[in-house]
């Protein structure tokens, strides 16, 4: 294992560095370590010496311009800790802040991107060509990648079709498997709490003359079992239920409705992009029929994702894109050799990596946990128990969450799905916990992953204290409640 112990970005810096696998068909030179005569340069004409850890390199360049600035203000930024924990500069956005915001992507492992270089020149055929060694040595390395995706979840390799991620993988089913059984069977079952894309591809149905559920959660996020079981009809063709929820991390028990679905030969799908490589999954065990997944959320590169389809007992889907044929017929198009690869050593890494990983996460998660509510009036969303711990969401009463974005611009966090962040209305994850808009819209979404270090999770933890205790000190609500009065009794006028 490459990896042991605190698991860190500049650990990898080291290994790549010194000696990282050069990929055929590529030079030496490309490759090698910088020397002390490369040294960083900023005039125009000026460039860096080539290496696989962009990382590294970029924050090279950050800490040389540091250095050499009569400014060295302008190029810090906010604060000192913050360019320590900052990777790389961009002028057009001043010093990148820490980064936790796992659940919206995760950075590319370098491991990841030295596999997929050599894809981009001298492995260029395309892997459909059947009649010559360039298509043929192309499609041998995305088998090999089929194998390694299968592995995460003890699945058949032939189960596997690529697709460009899990929102294409969750259209396809949600979309796919109705239309394929629309003649008999026109009910589908999902939760309120799904990602966007499912829920519209399932409102899109709707438009199709199909019959949706959407079942409820409790006020920990959790499905109750007894509810869904009951919903089942004898048209009822397809369950969809999140394995792992991109914003409060709740885990729901994908055996326990794989067991009520397979009672009811109803199909069950689970969107496991939050899930993939981070908690256990066999589908065999837990009887699941199809299952979506994303490379970017395992350190993978973005624009590549598959799904899981079964194939005994067979699972019947109609394509939503239609073509040549490829991925069983499943999912037209050429595939992209370079993405399919770095997805394959992503999935191959997270089986590698796992106990370190996992280790690693739940530690710092249990130390941001407990730091943030130490802080007055905190409190976490979501199941304590039932919660992948590298997603913390925590609503800060009586402060504006896009307030304390603002005031955190040394850490880069999220209010909620990266996918409906632009949206100023309250989480509907959270409305369906049972959160008033006040707390919905003070909750903030922190990521914990691999290369997540110690000394980010105690800044975060100080900064955050301080600011919250900033911005309370400047609303009215604050300074009531201070006094012992009681919001509630208080009746607001309108203007």
């Amino acid at each position: 294992m490459l990896r042991q112990g605190v698991t860190r970005l500049t650990t990898y810096s080291k290994l790549f560095k010194v000696g990282c696998r050069r990929p055929v068909g590529h030079s030496l030179r490309s490759y090698s370590k910088p020397t002390s005569s490369a040294a960083v340069k900023f005039a125009d004409e000026a460039s860096l010496e080539t290496h696989t850890d962009t990382q590294a390199a970029a924050k090279e360049q950050t800490e040389t311009r540091a250095a050499v600035s009569s400014t060295p203000s302008s190029v810090i930024g906010s604060t000192t800790s913050a360019l320590q924990n900052a990777y790389a500069e961009n002028t057009g956005f001043g010093t990148r802040p820490i980064y936790l915001d796992m659940q919206a992507t995760t950075p590319t492992d370098p491991r990841v991107l030295d596999t997929m270089l050599k894809f981009y020149t001298g492995l260029y055929g395309n892997p459909h060509s059947n009649t010559h060694a360039y298509g043929w040595e192309t499609n041998k390395e995305v088998e090999n990648a089929r194998v390694n995706v299968a592995n995460v979840i003890n699945a058949d390799p032939r189960e596997i079709i690529f697709t460009s991620g899990a929102t294409e993988s969750n259209n396809m089913v949600l979309k796919g498997v109705p239309r394929f059984y629309k003649k008999s069977k026109k009910h589908i079952i999902t939760t309120r709490t799904e990602h966007k894309c499912v829920l519209e591809a399932a409102r899109a149905m709707i438009n199709e003359g199909f019959d949706v559920t959407f079942l409820n959660v409790d006020s920990l996020g959790l499905v109750n079992l007894k509810e869904l079981e009951d919903s089942i009809r004898p048209d009822t063709c397809l369950v969809s239920v999140m394995a792992v929820n991109n914003e409060i991390g709740v885990m729901q028990p994908l055996k326990e409705i794989g067991d009520i679905c397979r009672r009811h030969k109803v199909y069950f799908h689970t969107d496991a992009a939050q899930a993939y490589g981070k908690i256990p999954i066999n589908v065999n065990e837990m009887n699941i029929d199809l299952l979506s997944i994303s490379s970017h959320k395992i350190y993978g590169p973005k624009g590549i994702g598959a799904v899981y389809v079964r194939r005994r007992p067979r699972v019947r889907l109609e394509p939503i894109i239609s073509g040549g044929g490829q991925e069983r017929g499943l999912r037209s198009g050429t595939l992209a050799p370079p993405l399919v690869a770095g997805f394959g050593e992503a999935a191959r890494l997270v089986v590698q990596e796992s106990e370190a990983d996992t280790a690693h996460i739940k530690r710092l998660s249990e130390k941001l946990t407990k730091g943030l509510l130490a802080i007055q009036d905190t409190s976490l969303n979501g199941s304590p128990d039932h919660r992948y711990p590298g997603c913390v969401n925590v609503s800060f009463a009586y402060v504006e969450g896009e307030s304390l974005l603002m005031a955190m611009r040394d850490i880069a966090l999220s209010s909620g799905s990266a996918c409906t962040s632009a949206s100023l209305e309250p989480s509907y994850v959270l409305h369906a916990l049972g959160k008033d808009d006040a707390l919905a819209h003070s909750s903030i979404r922190f990521g914990i992953g691999r290369f997540t270090t110690e000394e980010e999770v105690e800044y975060v933890v100080d900064a955050i204290s301080k600011r919250v205790k900033f911005l309370r000190e400047l609303s009215p609500l604050w300074e009531m409640v201070q006094e012992g009065i009681d919001l509630n009794s208080i009746e607001w006028s309108g203007h």
